[in-house]
């Protein structure tokens, strides 16, 4: 368990708005649903995604970076780096056996496969959300592996939708549904004080410096 002194005197050296922000924000942080990207080749397409799950409450995004390794655009992602916890994988294997054993089932986000409506997807189950290259798609991994597809209805002659666009309908529609549910999708008490002191280390320049002095008069 962290200090909670030690997180109330850090508190002191960050403005009491962000603070309220801060507070605001991480009771609609979930968990319960996360995002993969499996080697995006647009930069923008990537931090698109990490901005729509900062948006919509989504505390972490996992990057395979198998074929494409790049840095998220600050721009486009605006800020969202810092508020949505990213974790980085060399092979698709890896991130979906990682990610199997947290408990989540593996949703292949596809067009061509008709398994589950938007609509008529099961919100109760942890998941997480397979997005594909921008012409490829899904890896045949990732669609061997899967628990279940998903599709997004389409009823023109595009067959397809960008990436970040794809993953702000899904993400929109599931996180609205789970709001007004019953489930247990907010953060622990103890992931909820973690991501304040994450959050603060990000905002304060002198966070080690300001630790320091602060161990060494305890």
């Amino acid at each position: 368990m962290q200090d909670l002194e030690l997180l109330e005197y850090l508190e002191t050296f960050v403005t009491s708005s962000r603070i309220d922000r801060f507070k605001a924000i991480l009771p609609n942080r979930t968990k319960h649903f996360t995002v993969a990207t499996e080697d995006v080749y647009q930069l923008h397409n990537t931090s698109a995604v990490m901005r729509t799950c900062d948006v919509f409450g989504i505390q972490e995004l996992n990057i395979v970076e198998e074929v494409n390794s790049k840095s998220i655009d600050r721009e486009i992602a605006m800020g969202a780096q810092k508020w949505v916890d990213l974790n980085r994988y060399h092979s698709i294997g890896d991130c979906i056996s990682d990610i199997k054993s947290q408990g989540y089932q593996i949703v292949a986000t596809t067009p061509h496969i008709d398994d589950c409506e938007l609509i008529d997807f099961d919100i109760t189950k942890k998941s997480c959300f397979f997005f594909g290259r921008e012409s490829q798609g899904l890896s045949q991994q990732v669609l061997d592996e899967a628990d279940c597809f998903l599709k997004i209805p389409m009823f023109g002659f595009t067959e397809s939708l960008n990436i970040s666009v794809s993953a702000a309908i899904i993400l929109q529609h599931v996180t609205a549904r789970l709001r007004k549910s019953d489930i247990k999708w907010q953060l622990t008490e103890e992931e909820i004080i973690d991501k304040r002191f994450d959050w603060i280390k990000k905002t304060i320049k002198d966070y080690d410096a300001i630790v320091e002095r602060y161990n060494s008069k305890a």
